[in-house]
């Protein structure tokens, strides 16, 4: 009977024609992201990613608007895992925290979900790419501008407020999106691009954003301050 029930609630499992359109669509992103991290995204065509699969690029067309997209799918993956992440945070926990949390513990399942699709030296090697290609860069901190968008109304959400009438969200998410800017930036420019180093160098930015926010930074006396009386 136990058995039964379990058949019963798991999700259906796709079917033949299914499944061999997400193998096509995996295919297409792991030859995409292979050659912007040997190429670089220019030197990339959408020709030379189907030519790598061997299908057409009307094939092609049928998953993805354009190179952009493909070149950013696994990052679009990380970034629902965090959404995710975020709504399932406990509701007694603070936004600050519900924002460290959510990024921090999800931290393995989604390097997981990036192994199922491509290896995860693959991964990071391409985002070292686009954080030095200005066309993906740019591309990058549009889709970061959406993602903050989101996750302002999401802690809206949480705590019952309007997020069009009470500012505190989107400030709170441009703030904590900026940290992982720092990081981000950090991470790219170091000699280890390893997924434990980018982990490191965004746990010990996420872990100063109070103090940074709200701590005397000074090391001795200012000029500029008034003294008290």
């Amino acid at each position: 009977m136990g058995t039964a029930e379990s058949a019963v609630g798991a999700p259906p499992r796709p079917g033949l024609r299914e499944r061999k359109k997400q193998r096509t669509r995996d295919a297409l992103v792991r030859a995409a992201l292979e050659l912007i991290a040997t190429r670089g995204y220019e030197g990339t065509t959408v020709d030379d990613i189907v030519a790598a699969v061997d299908v057409s690029q009307r094939t092609f067309f049928r998953y993805f608007a354009g190179k952009e997209e493909v070149a950013f799918f696994v990052a679009r993956l990380a970034e629902s895992r965090v959404l995710d992440a975020v709504r399932a945070r406990p509701p007694h926990e603070a936004p600050l925290e519900v924002l460290r949390r959510a990024v921090l513990d999800s931290w393995d399942g989604i390097t997981e979900a990036v192994e199922q699709l491509v290896p995860l030296d693959l991964h990071m090697r391409v985002y070292r790419v686009i954080e030095s290609t200005p066309a993906l860069l740019a591309a990058h901190l549009r889709r970061a501008t959406e993602l903050e968008e989101e996750l302002a109304r999401v802690i809206a959400e949480r705590e019952g407020l309007d997020v069009d009438a009470d500012p505190r969200p989107r400030i709170l998410v441009a703030a904590f999106g900026g940290v992982v800017r720092v990081a981000e930036r950090r991470w790219s420019a170091g000699d280890d691009c390893s997924p434990e180093a980018m982990r490191a160098v965004m746990t010990a930015c996420l872990d100063q954003v109070g103090p940074a926010l709200a701590g005397n930074w000074s090391t001795g006396p200012s000029p500029n301050r008034g003294t008290e009386t």
